[in-house]
């Protein structure tokens, strides 16, 4: 098996998260590898799944605003990470579970999530933007579910939540281009709650948790649990594409996406025609 996770049962288990308590009971989680965009490695993975559990113990939390540290919010999983998976069982098996953790627990979750997309979001860390409950994204900020570049299916969230944020024509789109979308955009077709100026993404996000914060906890918390039972009725969807993702990892597809990530090419996917010849 891939290297432990080990476990977490309080805020001071977290390696690659922070938190910060704020006044009213508005708890700031930032995703803490700025170095390298805030991906995330297998510790990291695991983290963003067994957090919300913490902030739910927590009798002085409320609400949870989750963002990024530096200039990213979020760029996926780490090129290593994904190499591991690829080259041993174990690590597939664990990486497997862990992104089922992820969108399970964000749905199970009691108290409202708020996002502040203050950058890039791909892969793993589009998963905890896309489904927090109060999506705020910066105007210059592009997300990306990235799978298909990478010559997997889109497993993490996408089957789960795109479909009712946008709508199945641009979901599909989307998905299977894997192209990128911008705040503008992003907010237009309904994949985020509000798109804002670059500077406004943490304190737009803050000020409406304080808002969250000081309403009735049963009002919120309840209206939350009855609205994600749509999300609920879509979880067999979720859970056949993110094992058709982890058996992609499995095929040549994926071996030839990590080099022409790694190289900065095009790839050139064995499962794809030969190019025309002239």
């Amino acid at each position: 098996m891939a290297q432990g996770a080990g476990s977490i049962g309080d805020y001071g288990d977290f390696e690659h998260l922070s938190f910060e308590h704020r006044p009213g009971g508005v708890v700031l989680v930032t995703l803490n590898r700025p170095d390298v965009l805030n991906a995330a490695n297998v510790r990291m993975h695991h983290e963003m799944g067994a957090l919300w559990a913490v902030i739910d113990a927590d009798d002085d939390a409320r609400v949870a605003v989750v963002t990024g540290a530096g200039r990213a919010f979020s760029a996926g999983g780490d090129l290593e990470m994904i190499e591991e998976m690829m080259d041993d069982y174990g690590a597939l098996l664990a990486q497997w579970r862990d992104a089922r953790a992820v969108v399970e627990k964000m749905l199970a979750a009691e108290k409202p999530i708020i996002s502040a997309i203050n950058g890039v979001a791909v892969g793993a860390g589009l998963a905890v933007a896309l489904l927090a409950d109060v999506s705020i994204m910066g105007r210059t900020a592009r997300i990306s579910d990235g799978h298909a570049r990478l010559g997997v299916a889109a497993g993490d969230h996408a089957a789960l939540v795109w479909p009712l944020l946008c709508g199945m024509a641009k979901a599909k789109y989307y998905l299977m281009t894997a192209d990128f979308v911008d705040g503008a955009e992003a907010e237009r077709i309904g994949l985020v709650t509000r798109c804002v100026d670059d500077d406004q993404v943490l304190p737009e996000a803050l000020e409406i948790a304080g808002r969250l914060a000081a309403g009735s906890a049963t009002a919120v918390q309840w209206t939350k649990r009855v609205m994600n039972q749509w999300l609920v009725q879509a979880l067999p969807a979720f859970g056949e594409s993110v094992a058709l993702e982890m058996l992609g990892f499995l095929g040549p597809d994926a071996r030839e996406g990590l080099a022409a990530v790694r190289e900065r090419r095009p790839p050139l996917f064995p499962s794809a025609p030969p190019a025309p010849t002239r």
